[in-house]
């Protein structure tokens, strides 16, 4: 099932879009796609997406480069004030879905909050596309996003030498919970949360499995095991029924 902010790759294109917005039936979405100058919402049938995942044109994205993370009140004010001053210019307009990913509705929305705050066009839409953008939060408007997170430290990795208790039986090591994993690890948390009232840390781990990992490569799975102690120390509230 496909999320709101999930992030599809295109490897034959190397493009990557966002889910904006998905309809109540489930059946279309506003995507937009990082990084293209100039980038407006694209409305897309929810199944074509879906069978691009299926037929492996795309692939799900398990880390969200743009995610918020870290303490924004440690920031520089000067920062905070940037954030601020855009996010008054937006707040209403990203409010209005779908109307705002509407380009016949949006040019008017611009003009609306263009004389309101007394910011030019080009200025509101760029908050407009850095906000899409960068995962849809106020955080996203900070100037120097991509720098705002600080990430807890923990034990290094290297590249043949797995961390832990080895394996009881199997030719192969073993695969590392390394900061990448244990981001796919809080994106199948989230993602599982926001699809079932109650939380199921095995449910979690197998709709992990299927949606992020080639199921046929099983010595090169994450274990459950591993996936149950580090979503208990990052993130000690996932802490239901296994």
């Amino acid at each position: 099932m496909l999320l709101k902010n999930d992030l599809l790759y295109y490897p034959a294109q190397a493009r990557t879009i966002r889910i904006l917005w998905i309809d109540s039936a489930a059946s279309v979405a506003y995507t937009f796609e990082l990084g293209a100058k100039g980038a407006h919402p694209v409305l897309a049938p929810l199944a074509t997406l879906s069978a691009d995942l299926r037929e492996q044109r795309a692939r799900l994205l398990a880390s969200d480069p743009h995610a918020g993370s870290g303490d924004a009140s440690a920031l520089p004010a000067r920062h905070r004030q940037v954030r601020d001053r855009a996010w008054a210019v937006v707040q209403a307009l990203v409010a209005d879905e779908p109307a705002i990913f509407q380009a016949r509705h949006r040019g008017r929305m611009v003009m609306e909050q263009s004389a309101l705050h007394g910011v030019s066009h080009p200025s509101v839409y760029r908050y407009l596309r850095r906000y899409w953008e960068r995962g849809q939060h106020k955080d996203a408007l900070l100037p120097d996003y991509k720098n705002s997170g600080a990430p807890g430290k923990t034990r290094g990795s290297s590249a043949n030498v797995k961390r832990g208790r080895p394996r009881k039986s199997g030719s192969h090591p073993g695969l590392n919970a390394d900061d990448g994993i244990r981001r796919t690890f809080h994106a199948a948390v989230a993602r599982y949360s926001a699809t079932h009232a109650q939380f199921s840390r095995r449910g979690a781990y197998r709709q992990m499995i299927q949606d992020f990992f080639d199921a046929r490569d099983a010595e090169l799975l994450p274990t459950f095991g591993q996936f149950n102690y580090w979503i208990g120390k990052d993130a000690p509230g996932a802490s239901a029924a296994a």
